[in-house]
């Protein structure tokens, strides 16, 4: 296989998220969202036949008609999406829908659950642009 055109973004982290979201007043969370959503869509698609919804589009008329709940299976949906690249392409990096609620939705009960998922969230994702960026 020949390298992409386009290197994805490997950079993403769960300081730089905190920080940038504070200091954009949550700007910059809408954009981290939106990115792996696009990643995944570049890498995976053409594997799985999927194609995960634009952030912007649930951010802003998905998840408040449906009372947050296109929110959940958003997540769910990318999550396993991101886990099957993983496992597609041989990375050993534990990371599935299970991730995403036992984390981020049970997690939330001891406070730090949420943020633990980001953090698995943006590894997972820098995992497969890496690969992506070197094996297309």
């Amino acid at each position: 296989m020949s390298q992409p055109v386009n290197q994805l973004n490997t950079s993403r982290s769960l300081l730089k998220f905190i920080l940038l979201s504070i200091i954009t007043l949550g700007i910059y969370s809408l954009f981290f969202y939106a990115g792996i959503a696009h990643d995944v869509n570049l890498t995976a698609s053409r594997y799985d036949g999927k194609k995960t919804m634009s952030y912007w589009l649930l951010a802003f008329i998905i998840g408040p008609i449906t009372l947050g709940i296109g929110t959940l299976v958003w997540f769910h949906r990318l999550s396993n999406r991101l886990g099957s690249e993983l496992s597609r392409r041989g990375i050993a990096y534990s990371f599935d829908a299970s991730t995403f609620w036992l984390w981020n939705v049970l997690g939330s009960l001891i406070a730090v659950g949420p943020f633990i998922y980001l953090h698995k969230l943006a590894k997972a994702s820098n995992l497969v642009n890496e690969s992506y960026n070197v094996n297309g």
